[in-house]
């Protein structure tokens, strides 16, 4: 075999080979040293790279490109991202480079016994994959790239892409040289995947080191990795490699080669497959532990926990890893060590999994509100469905589980600002789990088990908060800089102080109903009855000072009042003065209620707490939102209050309406030309929409109530359209962003002006957001 200077074959290489061939490359050359089977292949060196730069003298040509370069500037960066990825793109690879390139590929067509091989062309940063870097995933991957042009010519789109906007952003933010990071290119044989996907040797969800975690669908592990499909997922004891739990997934999507062009392509499972194999188990029991055996072999190999990818070939049902790199997201083990628990999962109840995570409890069953004080710290909060009432019991508990309602109830909504785990629709709860008994609620797969399932720390660890505070800070200093701003929820105001670090750009969303609830807890009209008016205002203002003052400059719109009047009758004195309605949900709620003669100095309180934050505390980054605004000319009448009571309309404050019911779409241009900005509630817009109880499980479990459906998605498209003919700015608060990537996708393109999301989904919806806006870019780019 000829020898090479910018070549080298996986046999060659080892993990202290970083600096040559990247964390990938170094990972691949240690893994197929030590016997494990990894597609054949070889890595471009990062000289060859830097060669090239420097040679053909791209360097300089990328200096006077990004001199004085505004990283904040979106539409900047993306156009000078560009103008270096093509520069590099069309430029001629060096001789020297690309004929070793030829040999190797030659080589390397003779070892595997064919012509023009099918490849995967991957790129290997030389500061990737390692646990303290975070350049991972920055830079791209090719799949079924076959002949010796298409090598080449995917050989220079991965040096191109050590020039996307969010690695140039992510190097100027953290003052990293953009020539000190240099890459290489690993051209590797690629499996034809009959079925794909990852392997973690240690559970990163519960951070249990003793468990394994597969997710596996058909096809080219692009769709489990990407995220585009829902895998299976099988959990195994690592010590006896018994399989502890499956959980059998809808995959709808598989990826696959394209027939007619270079790359891949998605089809539908039912259409490729058949389908059976939409519900079918994707690993069979056997290859689950023939997979962890190997996995087991490569943490051995590593002395720490893995993050695997691997493949089964179709034809020779060859068990290949592709791909190993350490778990950086799992939790170190503390000194105050767990106790772990050994115990048969024996699953009770099963719902919608509506807040992530994990842990055990003992069950509190609560009727209504009368019985909220038995809820200790810990316990497991179990009921048909929760209400603003019930605030208080849910702050303590561990976690909550309800018979009824979908991902957008009221539990789930708080649940999630909470951070606490939560199953909603569950059906049977309240007759299944009995009062005292010790359950594990896992909120991940929608599952309640019997006993106690989650470790338990025997002492308390005092830096685990600051470091989750560091850990978020580095995560808004990694996120991806995004046109299309990212607002966050907020309901409880002290809750600012652990979400203040990540990467969003205000408060797109401050409900006052844990205002009202938790603080004041008394009805306002009640508290003018009674002559406590200044207790209501200076209580609501300090509330929101609490948020606003930690977030100045940045925007906090602070929704007021959407109680409906069930809700409102569980205040103190409510029930005096809080009619009882059939339909609360669509009744005397919002803007109707500000304006009627029975609310209306309750309103005015509202007004004046927050003229006091913006003016007595200097807050001016404070507006207001009006909920369930149903006609135009109550609008006009609210604003006549608000204006009586110093809340003017101008270009320092701001007036903002929910589009949440129909008819607002019907008259949007008429609604654009009253207020300075629309927020879609999409929970409520959908429900009236489809005429689809928001709460309940059946018809969420039926998919009637869906943002995605096309006539919801016609009402959004013409609120969008309204409010940017009179340059107005437009948002959007519900679930929908966060439950569905194609939702997203289409509201960015419809060109919505900001999305806002629980804390729980900032970091994922800003990294979706940027990919999208990066394709419309592009398309944008190559259509000039």
């Amino acid at each position: 075999m000829a020898s090479f200077q910018y070549i080298r074959w996986f046999k060659e290489i080892a993990k202290d080979d970083i600096p040559l061939v990247g964390g990938k490359g170094a990972n691949l050359g240690e893994l197929t040293q030590n016997g494990v089977n990894v597609p054949p292949g070889f890595c471009v060196t990062a000289t060859a790279y830097s060669d090239f730069i420097k040679e053909r003298d791209i360097d300089k040509k990328i200096n006077s490109i990004i001199n004085n370069i505004e990283c904040e500037n979106t539409t900047e960066l993306q156009i000078k991202s560009q103008q270096i990825r093509s520069l590099i793109e069309k430029t001629d690879m060096l001789e020297s480079v690309e004929k070793e390139i030829r040999e190797a590929y030659a080589q390397f067509s003779s070892q595997v016994g064919l012509e023009s091989p099918r490849v995967a062309v991957r790129s290997s940063a030389t500061a990737e994959d390692l646990p303290e870097a975070s350049f991972a995933g920055q830079q791209d991957t090719y799949l079924e790239i076959s002949g010796i042009n298409e090598v080449i010519k995917h050989v220079k789109k991965c040096w191109a892409s050590l020039w996307t906007a969010r690695a140039i952003y992510y190097r100027e933010n953290q003052g990293f040289s953009h020539f000190d990071v240099s890459l290489s290119t690993v051209v590797q044989k690629m499996v034809d995947s009959e079925k794909s996907g990852v392997l973690f040797t240690a559970n990163p969800v519960t951070n249990n080191r003793n468990e394994i975690m597969i997710n596996a669908s058909w096809g080219l592990g692009e769709a489990v990795v990407s995220g585009i499909v829902t895998p299976d997922e099988y959990l195994v004891d690592k010590s006896t490699l018994r399989i502890t739990e499956k959980q059998i997934a809808t995959k709808n999507v598989i990826v696959v080669k394209h027939k007619e062009k270079v790359g891949t392509v998605e089809v539908a499972v039912k259409d490729y497959l058949g389908y059976e194999h939409v519900t079918a188990q994707c690993l069979l029991d056997d290859e689950i532990k023939y997979l962890c055996k190997n996995s087991l072999t490569i943490e051995e190999i590593y002395h720490a926990p893995q993050d695997i990818e691997w493949a089964l070939d179709a034809d020779t049902k060859e068990l290949y890893i592709l791909q190993a790199r350490p778990i950086t997201t799992l939790k170190e083990e503390e000194g105050g060590e767990t106790m772990e628990v050994k115990i048969e999962r024996r699953p009770l109840v099963r719902g919608l999994a509506a807040s992530p995570g994990m842990i055990s409890g003992i069950v509190r069953k609560i009727k209504d509100i009368t019985e909220i004080s038995r809820v200790e710290k810990g316990d497991i909060l179990v009921t048909v469905m929760t209400n603003p009432d019930m605030i208080p019991a849910l702050k303590r508990a561990a976690a909550v589980v309800t018979d009824e309602g979908g991902r957008t109830c009221h539990a789930a909504i708080v649940s999630r600002e909470l951070g606490i785990p939560c199953i909603v629709g569950a059906g049977t709860a309240t007759d299944v789990l009995q009062e005292g008994m010790e359950v594990t609620v896992d909120a991940t797969r929608g599952v309640v088990y019997s006993g106690k399932m989650v470790a338990e720390k025997k002492q308390e660890n005092t830096a685990s908060s600051s470091q989750a505070t560091i850990n978020d800070a580095l995560l808004a200093q990694l996120a991806p800089i995004t046109g299309t701003k990212v607002y966050m929820n907020l309901g409880e105001s002290e809750m600012i102080h652990k979400y203040k670090n990540l990467p969003f750009d205000g408060i797109g969303l401050m409900r006052t109903e844990f205002i009202f609830s938790n603080i004041i807890g008394a009805h306002p009209m009640y508290l003018v009855k009674t002559g406590q008016q200044e207790f209501f205002v200076n209580k609501m203002a300090d509330a929101i000072t609490t948020a606003a003052e930690v977030l100045y400059p940045k925007p906090v719109v602070v929704r007021l009042s959407d109680f409906r009047s069930n809700e409102f009758r569980g205040l103190e004195g409510g029930e005096e003065v809080e009619p009882i309605e059939a339909n609360p949900m669509i009744g005397w709620r919002g803007v109707s209620r500000y304006i009627s003669p029975d609310y209306e100095a309750g309103f005015r309180l509202e007004c004046q707490a927050i003229r006091k934050v913006r003016e007595e505390y200097g807050l001016t980054n404070v507006y207001v939102m009006l909920p369930f605004v149903r006609t135009t000319w109550e609008v006009v009448k609210v604003k006549e209050i608000m204006a009586e009571e110093g809340l003017v309309q101008n270009n320092e404050f701001k007036i903002w309406i929910m589009a949440e019911v129909p008819s607002v779409v019907f008259a949007a241009e008429e609604f654009a030309q009253l207020v300075d900005g629309f927020s879609i509630g999409s929970n409520d817009l959908t429900q009236l929409i489809m005429g689809a109880d928001r709460d309940s499980g059946i018809l969420n479990s039926m998919g009637y109530f869906d943002e995605r459906s096309p006539s919801v998605k016609a009402a959004i498209r013409t609120l969008i359209q309204a409010a940017h003919k009179y340059g107005k700015t437009i948002s959007i608060c519900g679930q929908g962003p966060s439950l569905y990537p194609e939702f997203t996708e289409f509201l960015v393109n419809e060109g919505i002006d900001s999305i806002s999301v629980n804390p729980d989904t900032i970091n994922y919806t800003r990294r979706l957001i940027a990919s999208v806006e990066q394709k419309i870019i592009l398309n944008k780019l190559r259509n000039l």
